[in-house]
């Protein structure tokens, strides 16, 4: 079943777990395959964020009302159900801080079944967020078992001929420095000139990496990456002045910055860039298959989300706010068929 496409998420996904799965040794215990997902209800009104995550975010409660207007475009099949099925792919060790089990071992807590149960309150419906292995998510999806993915998906053409989509994040990479140090990256490759950056090997941002790299010897200028075996290894290399920057996942890269906030050398994040490249900003989205009528009323939700402020605090939560998008697009432009 595995596209280029899912294949390429999945190498992203895999570096952001890498970075945070280290950290969370002896404070995540609960992050196990072995942990199932529990149903969840939020109180009249209100939703909470960030539960159980145990410094993987903030808990934060968030005041969400049923949308009548919003409600009454949903399927009348999805309404009599009474529920929101969401699908995580976030088996088997889950990656914090987007999906995990939480502290408590049963609660299926991150940023994105969490925005699914922000859609649902908008939507007047009970959110029952199911947890899966990323293969057996999009089958959930395409059998109808599951209403909606929310994990980490990247819209991309080739996918676009099966799911509909409703972006809510920038799919981006990042930098990550120690906090010390003034060094920012802009957009622009030209700042790399004379760094020395750790990257995980057979990703999209190592193939990016290497494109710098040759361009930047093409000018006479050096840029140096190293590898490591594991992510104490880059973060002992960082801390020490071996290597400059880390280049991975934005989310990873976020987490950890909360995770070393009050450590002898905490890192911030020196600039970000989008996962789909210089020509497109890659958009993470709510993916639901194609043609079932649900597309339109998730970007409503989303949008309704944004518009009362409800989304920056979501985002706020998970220190994600450099991710945020202006609004809801149904099936926006996506990653090409060539890039993928």
């Amino acid at each position: 079943m595995p596209s280029t496409a899912s294949t390429r998420k999945r190498l992203l996904t895999a570096a952001g777990a890498f970075v945070a799965s280290a950290a969370l040794v002896g404070s995540l215990a609960a992050c196990s395959g072995q942990a199932s997902a529990e149903t969840t209800s939020a109180d009249t009104g209100t939703v909470t964020v960030a539960a159980h995550a145990n410094g993987a975010g903030t808990e934060t409660t968030i005041d969400v009302a049923q949308v009548d207007a919003i409600r009454k475009e949903l399927p009348d099949s999805v309404v009599k159900s009474g529920k929101l099925v969401i699908g995580v792919g976030a088996l088997p060790a889950g990656f914090p801080p987007l999906a995990f089990t939480g502290d408590d071992q049963k609660t299926l807590t991150g940023a994105e079944p969490d925005l699914g149960r922000l859609v649902a309150a908008v939507f007047g419906l009970k959110p029952e967020v199911k947890n899966a292995t990323w293969d057996n998510l999009f089958v959930g999806i395409d059998t109808g078992a599951t209403d909606v993915g929310f994990s980490n998906i990247t819209d991309t053409e080739q996918r676009k001929e099966k799911y509909d989509f409703a972006s809510y994040r920038q799919d981006n990479l990042a930098f990550t420095t120690l906090k010390s140090e003034s060094w920012t990256f802009d957009g622009d490759y030209e700042a790399l000139a004379g760094k020395t950056v750790a990257v995980s090997s057979g990703t999209n941002q190592e193939k990016l990496l290497l494109e710098w790299q040759t361009k930047l010897k093409g000018e006479g200028k050096t840029l140096e990456v190293k590898y490591f075996p594991d992510t104490n290894s880059v973060y002992l290399a960082l801390n020490s002045g071996k290597i400059d920057s880390y280049f991975g996942p934005n989310p990873g890269i976020a987490y950890q910055n909360t995770q070393d906030a009050k450590s002898a050398n905490p890192t911030r994040t020196a600039g970000t860039y989008s996962g789909a490249g210089a020509s497109l900003q890659g958009l993470i989205a709510a993916t639901t298959k194609k043609g079932n009528g649900l597309a339109k009323p998730l970007a409503d939700a989303i949008n309704h989300l944004i518009a009362n402020g409800q989304y920056a605090k979501w985002l706020k939560a998970y220190n994600l706010s450099n991710e945020a998008v202006p609004n809801s697009e149904i099936n926006p432009p996506g990653l090409p068929k060539t890039n993928e």
